[in-house]
Parts: structure tokens; sequence; C-alpha cells
């Protein structure tokens, strides 16, 4: 079965120091995968390469057998990628609402806009979105107002509306409370199977929470891969990445 997700071989180099180096990583179809490692693995350098931000040296990145490495970012993002990047970019000065509205208009331009925002939001299932991630009660507060959990959860929201098919979260859960923590981690598994989630993470609690199946990144390159439990007592992670408590520890 061809994988909904597969980088291949994939290489890349900043000013001589190799960021990826011969990466494989293959994602099922609705999978909800973490990629953790210590820093300066290539984890963020990987979400960079699917969504287009970076170019790859060499080796292949296809999204259901569809080559993306020679696609544009905005070609990628109209072919169903969407990232999350570590500090939100939401449209402060607009409400959560008008947020969705400009999220749910894929057509582009001025005239297409007004069209949109002049349908009824229960049409475009603007208010099913905002209840999805908990943010019903908050339509008409300006995202300036929002707390940090509540921020990253509108920038779900506008992925969503996009239709973003395959979701790259990194590190979602940074600065987050314990209780947006939690939030967060429901929605991501209540996401999961209807769309595929590839989250960059280090709270391992986090992980353990949410991880079906764990990749672990090193020096560039895929070093293990497997479920909490088994990435929990593989020697090799404890010795570069989660020390003697493993997982489940966390």
């Amino acid at each position: 079965m061809t994988p909904h997700l597969a980088l291949t071989d994939v290489c890349v180099s900043f000013n001589g120091f190799k960021a990826l180096n011969g990466l494989r990583l293959s994602v099922a179809k609705g999978e909800l995968r973490c990629l953790i490692g210590p820093n300066g693995a290539g984890k963020t350098t990987a979400l960079d390469l699917i969504c287009g931000k970076t170019k790859a040296d060499s080796g292949s990145i296809t999204l259901d057998g569809r080559e993306l490495s020679r696609l544009e970012e905005h070609q990628i993002a109209r072919a169903g990628v969407g990232r999350k990047f570590q500090v939100p970019s939401v449209f402060r000065q607009l409400t959560v609402r008008d947020n969705l509205e400009v999220a749910m208009c894929r057509e582009t331009g001025v005239l297409a806009t007004l069209l949109r925002r002049a349908r009824t939001p229960a049409g475009d299932g603007l208010e099913a979105l905002a209840e999805f991630v908990g943010l019903a009660d908050a339509l008409d507060e300006p995202s300036a107002n929002l707390s940090h959990g509540q921020t990253q959860w509108l920038e779900i929201a506008l992925l969503l509306a996009q239709d973003s098919e395959l979701i790259l979260l990194d590190e979602p859960t940074a600065g987050m409370t314990h209780h947006e923590t939690a939030k967060t981690a429901d929605i991501c598994q209540r996401l999961k199977g209807k769309h595929t989630i590839v989250v960059v993470e280090h709270d391992m609690g986090f992980v353990r929470e949410i991880g079906d199946v764990i990749s672990v990144m090193h020096q560039g390159a895929l070093l293990a891969e497997g479920s909490v439990a088994e990435i929990s007592a593989d020697a090799r992670v404890r010795e570069v990445y989660l020390g003697h408590m493993g997982i489940a520890g966390a």
C-alpha cells in the first residue's frame, strides 16, 4: 500500500551542515505520528521540507504518490498540506469569526472574499468548526484577546477550514498550561483518522497521550520507530534523548 506521506532518502545542508542525512519516513493515511528527538535532530527541518518552506538537496517527498519537492509552497498548501508553526500566525486584529471566514474562502481575490462573507456562517460550517476547537463562545472576540492556548486552537481551526488533509504541528503545546495541553491532546485525538497528522513535540507527557507511532530522529536521520512502550525501552533512544526514565517517566 502506498503511504499517504513518504520521505525517501531526503538530504539537505545549510552552509555545509547536514540538517537531514538520508531521512526516511512513511506515514499512513489518517495516522497521528509524533516526531521526537534532541535539539538539532532535524525535526522542524523535516516539516519545512514537507510544506515547501525549504527545498531538499536530494531525495523524494510524496503525498499520495505525488511528488511535492518540485512544487512551490502555495501549491503544496493547495494539495492539502497545512502547517502550524511554533508561533501562531492568526490575524490578531480580526475576530475569530473573521479569521475563519478568510480561511474558508478557497477562491482568491477581493470579490470572492466579499461573496464568502455575504454567506451565513451556519451555511458553511463555521460555527461547527469553532465548536470543534472549543471557540464557539469566542467567535466575535478579537483574536488579540485570546489566551495562548485559544490562539493555538484557532490556528488549528484555520487549517481545518482550508481542508488540509495532512496537518503538520510544530510544538503545539509550547507555553501551554496543563489544562490547555490536555485539551490540545483531545483535539488531536479527534482529528486523527479524518486527517493525517505529524506532530513535532518535546513534551513527552503529551506524546505519551496522543502518540500511536513515534519516530525518533537523531543527526538528521531516523534513529528508531515504534509505540510508546517500544521507544521507551530502546537503549539507543534512551542514550541520545530520553534518559533512563524513558517516555513513561515523563
